[in-house]
Order: C-alpha cells, then structure tokens, then sequence
C-alpha cells in the first residue's frame, strides 16, 4: 500500500463538502456522522451503505453518541431522549450499563462502530461551558467507575469506545470550539485529578481522544496540548497508552491560528495517529495531498505516517474487518 493511501487512513471526515466519496476511494480512514445527517433510520442505513460500497478499507464509521446535550440520532428518536453521563452514572451502575447497551445497539443496526465516548473529563470547574453533565462526576474515582462501565458495554456490543478529552477539559473556563482554553495547573495537580481517569484505563481502553487545550504542565507557549510532543509523549511513555491517539476535531478554534497544512503537520510530528475534521472540503482535502507530496522527501513524517498506520490496522483488525 502506497504512503499517501497511509496517510489517508489517518483522517475521519464529515460529509460536508462531498470530498470523502472520492477521498473513501483513496483510502479514508472513516467518517464522523452529524444529527444533519441522520434524518430518518431509512436515509441513514442507505448512506451506510452507499459510503461502505465506495470505501477502498473499510472505515470507521464513527459518531458523538454521549447522550444528554451530545446526542446525534434525536431527529429518529420521536422525542426519547437518552440521559448525560452525569445524570445516567447518578442513577446507578445497572442503568448506566444499560443504557450503554441500548445505545451501542442503536449504533450497530446503522453499521456504525466507533463512538467519541465515554466523556472521562472531571467537572471541577462548575463555570465551564462546554463539559458539565457530560462528565461522570467531579470526582476522578466516579469517572474512573463510569468508565470502565461504558468502555466495557460498547466493547462487548461491537462499539469501539474513545475516552475524551485527554489530559482533562473539566478545569477549563472556556469552549475550546471557539477558543484555545488555558490550563494552569502543575503536573502533580493534573495527575491526581484530570490525567487520573487517563491513566487508569490507558492499558485497556482502544482510542484516546486529545483536546484541544493549553496545559501548561506540558508547553510554556500556548500550544494545544493535540499538537504537543511533550503531551502525546507523556499519554505513550509514561501513561503507557498503545492505542491509537485521535485528535478533537481540527476545524474547532483551539487548533486553529497557523496555516492548516502546517498544523496537521505539527501534530503528525507530535505523535497522533488520526485526526478528525467535521468536513470534506476540498481545503480539507488539500491538507492530505499536501502533507502527501511532502511525506514523500521528509523521513521523520513517513515514519511516522507509517507508524500510526500500523496502530489504526491493528484496531480497525479488532472490529472493523470483522
């Protein structure tokens, strides 16, 4: 298999801009789905379909599928509502298993089998905009207890689960959708809260999502944390993590603010393995190309290109080509 077809396998993308059928052709390693995509179970399966049939390997097929506020099949639902991690973990660990259950069920009569859950931050900051109930608990042992429930629940129902957002997003004052959110805690503070849910399920757990974040432990300069070699190191070294490594989405403002072939660059030098970008247009898909040709006379990048493909075929060998 050629590089660029490699390099390919490293990107999710979304359906808009209508660049991943031919990117599917050329390798895509999966797709994101979005509640614009899913407007009724019929449309949905054809689309399933239609993008499996134009799929060089088979991809992931991926969704945020957390419940409460992040839930992407409510236009199919007829008002049913599952609960947020928050409320489902308060009603015990019977319902939150088996709520799990009925989820991955959900996602697994479409074809999907990846889900960006379960949410493993802990909500210490109750001023912050974008977590709140979508974490276990405020209290790192909970999160730990919720999530070996959910990882466990989708593992045995087909579902890879994907822990977020590595090193933690529950001390954060700001959206890192709109902004690049600072974390001024030391190393030791984020190790016996934040990075604790982390490191306890990093010889178990499949994929690790990282977050779009300034964590100071880990860059002076505000550097998010998915394009830091220092953070992706500490996930692979010293949490002894050997999954694959996913960024939040790329098109989200805290990974924003050089030029995108240059980031997506930096992070494929950090160390992630995939990244995920809410669109296929074709400035997403120009990255690609772009960091293709370049692949191709830089060796640092090749090996590395080389290196994550081996951890997405390892993974996509587990539940995906089955």
């Amino acid at each position: 298999m050629d590089l660029k077809t490699k390099l390919y396998q490293m990107f999710i993308l979304g359906t808009d801009g209508g660049g991943y059928e031919k990117a599917l052709a050329n390798g895509l390693g999966g797709i994101i789905f979005f509640t614009k995509d899913i407007k009724s179970s019929d449309e949905f399966r054809k689309l399933i379909s239609d993008i499996k049939s134009k799929a060089l390997i088979p991809p992931f097929l991926s969704i945020d599928q957390e419940g409460g506020r992040v839930e992407r099949t409510e236009n199919i639902h007829n008002g049913k509502k599952y609960l947020s991690a928050k409320f489902a973990f308060e009603r015990g660990e019977d319902f939150l298993r088996a709520q799990t259950r009925e989820i991955a069920q959900e996602l697994t009569s479409y074809g999907l089998n990846l889900n960006f859950a379960p949410c493993i931050d802990v909500n210490t900051n109750p001023s912050n905009p974008i977590i709140g109930e979508r974490a276990f608990s405020n209290n790192p042992d909970d999160v730990i207890k919720g999530e070996k429930i959910v990882s466990q629940t989708y593992r045995e129902n087909g579902i890879i689960p994907c822990v977020k957002h590595f090193p933690g997003h529950g001390d954060a004052n700001a959206d890192s959708h709109l902004t690049l959110p600072e974390i001024d805690l030391p190393l030791d503070k984020m190790e016996q809260t934040h990075i604790k849910p982390f490191a306890a399920c990093a010889k178990t757990i499949e994929m690790i999502m990282v977050a779009h974040l300034h964590c100071t432990c880990f860059e002076r300069e505000a550097i998010p944390t998915s394009l830091s070699k220092n953070a992706i190191s500490y996930l692979r070294n010293k949490l002894g993590f050997n999954g694959v490594i996913i960024s939040d989405d790329m098109i989200m403002k805290g990974a924003t603010g050089i030029e995108p072939v240059q980031v997506c660059e930096k992070g494929i030098r950090a160390g992630l393995n995939m990244f995920i970008y809410r669109n296929s247009a074709p400035e997403t898909i120009e990255i690609i190309e772009s960091i293709a040709q370049k692949a191709l006379q830089d060796e640092e990048l090749r090996q590395n290109i080389e290196y994550s493909y081996e951890k997405i075929t390892n993974l996509k060998r587990m539940f995906v080509d089955k």
